[in-house]
């Protein structure tokens, strides 16, 4: 039996899966070692089926604010914080509140303008996805923040998301890949 390059392949996989969690910002590697792991290809969740993330023995995204540092989330401009609690508790509803009446998201150079078309656009595309605050650096008028969007959940890429901010309400908010 050829035990060397058995243990050799292992070994390599091992370090190549540990490099991409590292890489993607995972917290996989971090959670199993608490057992808790939740498995980055775990379904969505569809009309009428219990969402998979929340079953038991998995941490439930909706109940925590994302995986950002306390403490930056604490600093974060109320109205950016408000968008990223509504994500976390799934209410398309409040999401659409954080923004003035005629508010406007460029999402990837696509225009949606008025809070009804963002709660629709916030319905389809952002709730029930998990959001990580990489980073803000707060600017005059506003907030610019790195962070890491998972849609459902699940994958994901990081985005820099420029939030214009008046009177306390999100009046336009930038979303491009980073």
């Amino acid at each position: 039996m050829r035990t060397g390059p058995v243990i050799a392949g292992t070994a390599v996989a091992v370090l190549v899966v540990g490099g991409i969690a590292a890489v993607a910002g995972s917290d996989f590697l971090r959670a199993g070692a608490a057992g808790s792991a939740q498995s980055p290809a775990a379904p969505a969740a569809s009309p009428g089926r219990p969402d998979p993330a929340a079953s038991p023995g998995r941490p439930d995204p909706a109940a925590s604010p994302g995986r950002s540092d306390p403490a930056e989330r604490r600093e974060l401009n109320p109205a950016a914080r408000r968008y990223l609690d509504a994500v976390a508790a799934r209410d398309a509803d409040a999401l659409a509140a954080a923004f003035a009446p005629d508010g406007l998201v460029v999402d990837v150079g696509r225009e949606i303008r008025g809070r009804d078309a963002i709660r629709r656009w916030a319905a389809d595309e952002v709730i029930g996805g998990v959001y990580e605050l990489l980073g803000s650096t707060p600017r005059a008028g506003g907030v610019s923040m790195l962070v890491r969007f998972q849609p459902g959940g699940v994958g994901g890429f990081r985005a820099n998301y420029h939030f214009d901010i008046t009177d306390g309400l999100i009046t336009q908010a930038t979303l491009e890949y980073a």
